[in-house]
């Protein structure tokens, strides 16, 4: 029998090796605690035939993600055109403390057959400089104002780091091309007020796909140029944002020394960003305020305008692989995301037979409808919540906690069309499962594919007999042993018969 428990003190974990106990015996072990996992992204077409390539992609998942990953961007390796990868947007300290890391990561994207496209600031560099000229910053509304000496200081420094950028990767084997002019398009923000700051209004990929046709790494800087060729600065996150319009690519990624963004009131990472259903609700919170406010705002606005594929990840240099390829909590990734709807009743369901079907397609024998049948007709005297998506491509159903017992609720239901596991689907309903219920346990059979998916959501499992008991919120080592005994005992019959 092999157990797997967490005490509420523990916030790191270890895997409990396989043992034989008695009920007697019984003792609540360390236990793992994986963060959950998440998006993927994709390779160019050309690469799918080339073994080398494709043998570095394997590598690198097999030693990064999970069975399930792997098969998920295997199913995406030729969806996209190389330019369609990502576009990574480079911090000036990034630059400064962070350069190899950054280049070992650029490295290893490469040598499976990746061409992101780079775009970097430069800061704080700049204002560095700035301070060494004499020159005093200005600023309104966060802008910086940006005259004609500021201008020349900056376009002399974003030259020099792009070139340093280009020559680091190099020096790690990586073909990269600089691209300092001729891509962004942009006319002035407000001249008179800001002086040479712009907005970009148009994007010139030319060069920036013949760069990755060549095999080359693209590196831009984020000055951009007017009709008339005259130089502006531009804010490198819009610079970016921009330039991702125009590529639409699956992935948007801004590198950050802070990894990601945290809530204010927690101190926690906040590892996903469903807009579709949480944009709001980020809105109206008291610490979303100033720069993360718009950030938010501006992720939203770019993420509407690209398909529903297409995410932005904030993330640490480090964590650049696993966040492109895992479903990892590298850092925070924000997502349109699925728009989960919620019943409490069977009536609430408009789709009755729609509803049917899905539970039933799991199931084998030939009296799934009839037990699929019985099972809805319990639910009509019972009290349940359920979470789909519009077209059913998932659906699960939990049970509140009984009264006279332990609060734990217990998902009774959770089917998933291949589609939804290989897309954020699976991770929506969770998100919203953790959201509403504090105390949770499932069971699901001990060959099923998507196990490792399941330990990664849980906070602690046991398995008995081809089935694996997991749960997640019980901060109680009583109540921890209390459930497994009750599993160890009665097996998934510890739910009655609420189970399909």
């Amino acid at each position: 029998m092999q157990s797997l428990a967490r005490p509420a003190c523990h916030q790191l974990a270890r895997h409990v090796r396989r043992t034989e106990r008695s009920l007697a015996s019984f003792t609540v072990p360390a236990a793992r605690l994986t963060p959950g996992r998440r998006h993927y992204t994709t390779s160019r077409r050309p690469l799918y035939d080339d073994g080398s390539a494709r043998s570095a992609v394997i590598n690198v998942l097999n030693n990064i993600a999970s069975k399930r990953e792997v098969q998920q961007y295997l199913a995406q390796f030729t969806s996209v055109s190389s330019q369609q990868f990502a576009v990574i947007k480079v911090g000036g300290a990034i630059m400064t403390d962070y350069l190899d890391e950054l280049c070992a990561s650029l490295r290893n994207l490469n040598q499976m057959g990746l061409f992101p496209v780079v775009i970097h600031g430069a800061g704080p560099q700049l204002n560095k400089m700035l301070e060494k000229a004499g020159v005093e910053p200005e600023y309104k509304e966060g802008i910086r104002i940006t005259d004609g000496k500021t201008l020349g200081i900056a376009r002399k420094l974003f030259l020099e780091e792009n070139l340093k950028l280009v020559e680091a990767l190099e020096a790690w084997g990586v073909r990269a091309r600089p691209i300092t002019s001729g891509v962004l398009m942009a006319q002035y923000k407000d001249k008179d007020v800001y002086k040479f700051v712009g907005e970009v209004n148009d994007v010139q990929t030319a060069s920036v796909k013949a760069a990755i046709a060549e095999g080359y790494i693209p590196v831009l800087t984020c000055m951009a140029e007017s009709v008339d060729g005259q130089v502006l600065n531009v804010n490198a996150d819009k610079a970016a944002a921009e330039l991702a319009r125009a590529l639409v690519p699956l992935k948007i990624v801004y590198l950050s020394e802070k990894g990601g963004i945290h809530d204010k009131e927690t101190g926690k990472l906040i590892e996903a960003i469903n807009l579709d259903e949480e944009y709001e609700g980020y809105m109206k919170k008291p610490w979303v305020i100033h720069g993360t406010r718009s950030k938010i705002r501006d992720i939203k606005t770019l993420l509407d305008d690209l398909p529903r594929s297409s995410s932005v990840a904030i993330i640490h240099p480090e964590s650049l692989e696993r966040e492109l390829f895992t479903h990892s909590g590298a850092g925070t990734l924000i997502r349109r995301g699925t728009k989960l709807q919620q019943a409490t009743s069977i009536a609430d369901f408009d789709d009755l037979a729609k509803l049917k079907q899905t539970l039933v397609r799991d199931r084998e024998g030939l009296d799934s409808k009839s037990v699929v049948d019985r099972y809805l007709e319990s639910l009509k005297d019972r009290q349940f919540r359920a979470y789909y998506d519009e077209n059913f491509e998932a659906l699960a159903i939990v049970l509140p906690p009984t009264e006279g017992k332990p609060p734990l609720a217990h998902l009774a239901t959770l089917t998933m069309t291949r589609s939804a596991w290989l897309s954020n689907i699976a991770d929506n309903v969770f998100q919203s499962l953790k959201r509403d219920f504090p105390k949770l346990a499932w069971t699901v059979k001990q060959d099923d594919e998507n196990l490792t998916w399941f330990s990664e959501k849980a906070d602690g499992s046991i398995a008995r007999q081809g089935e694996v008991l997991f749960w997640y919120g019980i901060d109680s080592p009583e109540e921890v042993r209390e459930l497994m005994s009750d599993f160890v005992q009665h097996g998934r019959q510890m739910f009655g018969d609420t189970n399909l």
